[in-house]
């Protein structure tokens, strides 16, 4: 028996960036969504019995170093509820490559020396294959997995827009792409595959979307 599809009042849709009292609600979004990425489950080792703790402190973690460096976290809410989330880094975020050191220690302890080492190798791989030296970043995106499908990630994409296409520092926006499925989606807003990248075994697109002036 197929599960009937969802309904939901956009009239009552709103997007507005959280506040730090959110965070628990937007790692339980991002934990969801992200739990079958394949670059995830590699990283993070989903054949251990360890991968969900150790995914959960990596989200957690990213979340608050997005936080502390005042970066952008952007929610799509019904109401009360939160629906999607977008974590956005800027062109001078301190958030990348170059991680804040207590960011990695947090990670040491949490999610292991492994899997930081991985996180840091992918972020430093990406950076080297971005058009432009100074852009944004979109770190994640995530709709609740009963609640895709419905729009809200086009939504969601075009609260981003609006921060990016704000910002004359920055050149555009990039998303690192490992599942073919979403790469319609974000070409329908206006991002080209720029490289192709392997971390291990997992393959992906590397995207850009240059700012709309």
């Amino acid at each position: 028996m197929s599960a009937q599809p969802l309904e939901l009042d956009t009239s009552n849709i709103k997007a507005t960036l959280l506040n730090g009292e959110e965070l628990k609600l937007a790692a339980s979004v991002l934990y969801q969504s992200y739990h079958d990425d394949p670059l995830f489950m590699q990283i993070f080792r989903a054949d251990t019995s360890e991968y969900d703790a150790r995914l959960r402190a990596a989200i957690r973690e990213e979340l608050n170093t997005f936080w502390q460096a005042n970066q952008p976290i952007v929610g799509i809410f019904s109401g009360e509820q939160l629906l999607g989330v977008a974590c956005v880094t800027g062109p001078d975020s301190g958030v990348g490559a170059n991680r804040l050191w207590h960011w990695r220690l947090k990670m040491l302890l949490t999610a292991g020396f492994v899997s930081t080492k991985q996180l840091l190798a992918k972020e430093q791989k990406i950076h080297a294959a971005m058009p432009a030296e100074r852009y944004h970043m979109l770190a994640f995106i995530a709709v609740l997995p009963k609640y895709q499908h419905l729009g809200l990630g086009h939504y969601l994409i075009h609260a981003v827009d609006s921060l990016v296409d704000r910002d004359a520092a920055s050149a555009g926006i990039g998303v690192f792409v490992t599942l073919p499925k979403y790469l319609s989606f974000f070409n329908d807003d206006s991002y080209t595959t720029v490289a192709e990248l392997e971390f291990g075994s997992v393959s992906g697109s590397l995207m850009f979307r240059p700012r709309q002036g």
